[in-house]
């Protein structure tokens, strides 16, 4: 399903395989092919998240399986680091969210570093985004319907239907279809796509006709959604009609369309769906361009690669003038073309002072210019103004580190990751301040949190051992005992 040629498989085998949940606990994976043998995939560790003969699963248990399955993601599949990126789409989902039918509305985001087409949502209200979608959608409408579709299967609870539909199936088949995926996340995704086309003809059948059905409704449902937000009902027929489009040539197509099938008859409806809707009057989403610049930096071949493509939008067409001249600003800073870089930014100052992004690239660039005074300043005005704001909290933790004053990055850090716990950068971040600013026993707390965002629970479990040597006040040590059993909890519960 994903390709991450930088990911890491985790060197242990799978245990309790004919425990695992069936192909679809991938929901946007609904059209996957079921296993028949697991090739190379019995390296990898899965968490035992249930079996098929207890009925269908209830919210608070999808929401435990869910996130097991996120922190074992986490431990096999690099993900974004990237603040902006996470801040924006976390905000295009909740957006899309209240206008959906989910009854639980709290979802947690993975965004994967992937020039590929995908998207998936996972039971528990988990919701993944490759970075190539960033690239391949032309507006922020037809982000927002892939988005709405995946979750429409989550308020459908697709995974809960399915799991009723597929108990007569092979619990070992399902297990190794889930094998694959991961499979494809991490060995790559010729490697997955080759153990979940190893499949046997009957089982195949009843999986795709089982998932049309559930595609069928996420598109029908999904367009409820982004009409209910106000967006574009043409999205979804001119996003997928892009999709093939652009892959029409291609000797494969990307991922997203492996595990959601287009046909013509699919485009035709969405089309026909479109067409009996009046059509929302246009809105200017503007900052989805920002965000496609951010990643066309990413996926560049280099810096100076990615300076002449930002140039060739300005001098050419471009999406969105200013998103186009920031990518440059962004661009040339990497580059080290610091003043031409400064004269960008400076343009987009100019024109949109309050602006946040602008306001992080310029301290950005300043703290690389080695004027770590000039980059404080500027973010800390800029939170006297959104001082609970992710991306603004982030860089001046970031440029603080750089400047070697650790205790004040330290300061940031902790208050941060009481807003957000789960955000496994910040801990990662505050784990490094802390060992560099000599504070030994939040090191090892810090770390501990990291590796149970990742799932890697005998780090953790060490982590905490070790800080419990240095604890002296009780209350710390009753702390530390106490995420020590939750350590011991989430293990039991996925039965390693």
């Amino acid at each position: 399903m994903f390709y991450i040629p930088t990911s890491q498989v985790t060197k242990q085998t799978i245990k309790r395989c004919t425990r695992l949940l069936p192909a679809c606990l991938l929901l946007g994976s609904l059209a996957s092919l079921p296993l028949s043998s697991l090739g190379n995939s019995n390296n990898i560790q899965l968490p035992d998240l249930g079996d098929t003969s207890s009925g269908l699963i209830s919210p608070a248990r999808e929401y435990k399986l869910g996130q097991a399955w996120l922190r074992m993601f986490r431990s096999q599949v690099k993900t974004s680091s990237d603040p902006l990126l996470y801040e924006y789409t976390e905000q295009l989902l909740a957006d899309l969210a209240t206008h959906s039918q989910l009854k639980n509305q709290q979802l947690d985001l993975i965004i994967i570093p992937n020039p590929t087409i995908n998207a998936f949502a996972v039971p528990g209200g988990v919701v993944g985004v490759n970075t190539g979608l960033f690239l391949y959608a032309e507006d922020e409408d037809q982000m927002a319907s892939v988005l709405s579709h995946e979750l429409a299967h989550l308020s459908q609870r697709h995974y809960a239907r399915s799991l009723e539909a597929s108990s007569n199936a092979s619990i070992p088949t399902m297990a190794g279809i889930l094998a694959g995926f991961i499979l494809a996340a991490t060995a790559g995704a010729d490697a997955g796509m080759a153990a979940i086309s190893a499949t046997q003809a009957a089982a195949l059948d009843q999986q795709l006709r089982f998932s049309r059905q559930n595609e069928q409704e996420a598109d029908r449902i999904g367009l409820q959604t982004l009409i209910a937000a106000g967006r574009n009902p043409s999205a979804p027929a001119e996003m997928f009609e892009r999709m093939l489009r652009e892959t029409r040539y291609s000797s494969r197509p990307p991922e997203f369309l492996l595990t959601h099938p287009v046909t013509e008859s699919r485009i035709a409806d969405a089309r026909n769906r479109a067409n009996r809707l009046a059509e929302a009057p246009p809105a200017e989403h503007n900052y989805f361009y920002f965000m496609q610049a951010r990643a066309k930096l990413l996926h560049a071949e280099n810096a100076n690669i990615a300076v002449q493509i930002f140039t060739s939008e300005l001098e050419g067409e471009s999406p969105n003038d200013m998103a186009s001249r920031y990518g440059l600003a962004l661009a040339l800073t990497e580059a080290g073309r610091f003043d031409e870089a400064k004269a960008q930014l400076a343009y987009l100052t100019e024109m949109a002072p309050e602006e946040n992004l602008f306001t992080i690239a310029t301290a950005k660039l300043e703290a690389k210019m080695g004027d770590y005074d000039a980059a404080q300043y500027r973010l800390q005005q800029a939170l006297k103004l959104s001082p609970d704001n992710h991306p603004l909290n982030t860089a001046l933790a970031e440029v603080l580190m750089d400047a070697g004053r650790y205790s004040q990055s330290e300061l940031v850090l902790t208050e941060h990751t009481k807003r957000r716990p789960n955000d496994e950068y910040l801990w990662y971040l505050l784990a490094e301040v802390r060992g560099l600013s000599g504070n030994i026993l939040g090191l090892h707390q810090a770390r501990a949190e990291y590796f149970i965002l990742n799932g890697v629970y005998d780090k953790a479990r060490k982590q905490i051992d070790n800080a419990l040597k240095l604890a002296k006040s009780d209350y710390t040590i009753a702390l530390l005992e106490q995420r020590k059993r939750d350590i011991d909890e989430m293990m039991d519960e996925n039965d390693f």
